[in-house]
């Protein structure tokens, strides 16, 4: 048999193809579950692998290290909340008020409802590496153009272009570092609260550089 053939071989009714990306799929969740709980900075590969139920030469199959399955495990995470965040804001068009409530709603009922992704997505890819620093960044940037693309376009958008970007990272970073203290505990407050709080502060933002325009 040739090596094309025992590569295409079927198992249970799945191909190689089918096989390897369980594996991943088992891997991510090892990832998150260990990541979002011990701390990146003491996990192993080896006690990841454990973890899935699978082989060190399975982990290698998907990831380069352990510093890329943390990657892996961040964009799977982030991937699904901007794409469930913006789902929510767009259904809720076209009142800025009820699109800024919804996509808040989701960002934070989905972060604080399981602290594995929160503590992941919020606190351990911090300062991982250089790499997972430009993607975190590049999220942030992600999530700043959605906003401004609901309180947009305004009245003279080339004029307030540079404001409003400045204004949705305003917005961003404050959301994210509230819920970076929550996280850690040291904020009390309820899930309501949070929505509450920060839609408020939103709508504030929206209203006041509307106003200047």
């Amino acid at each position: 048999m040739t090596g094309t053939q025992t590569a295409g071989r079927r198992y249970g009714g799945r191909d190689a193809a089918q096989r390897q990306q369980e594996r991943r799929t088992r891997l991510i969740q090892a990832g998150l579950d260990l990541f979002g709980t011990a701390g990146y900075a003491s996990v192993s590969v080896k006690q990841v692998c454990s973890h899935a139920g699978l082989t060190e030469r399975y982990f290698y199959e998907s990831f380069r290290d352990r510093e890329d399955l943390l990657a892996g495990v961040y964009d799977e995470v982030i991937t699904t909340i901007i794409a469930e965040t913006a789902q929510a804001a767009a259904a809720a068009a076209p009142d800025v008020d009820a699109q800024l409530r919804a996509g808040l709603e989701v960002f934070i009922r989905t972060l604080a409802g399981d602290a594995r992704k929160a503590r992941l997505v919020l606190i351990e890819v911090v300062g991982a590496s250089p790499r997972l620093e430009v993607r975190r960044r590049d999220v942030l940037h992600e999530f700043a153009a959605m906003v401004a693309a609901v309180v947009g376009p305004l009245s003279d958008p080339e004029a307030s272009s540079s404001r409003l970007t400045m204004t949705a990272m305003s917005l961003v970073g404050g959301v994210n570092e509230l819920l970076v203290d929550w996280t850690l505990g040291h904020q009390k407050a309820t899930v309501e609260e949070l929505i509450d709080l920060c839609h408020t502060l939103y709508i504030a933002a929206y209203r006041a550089i509307s106003d200047q325009l």
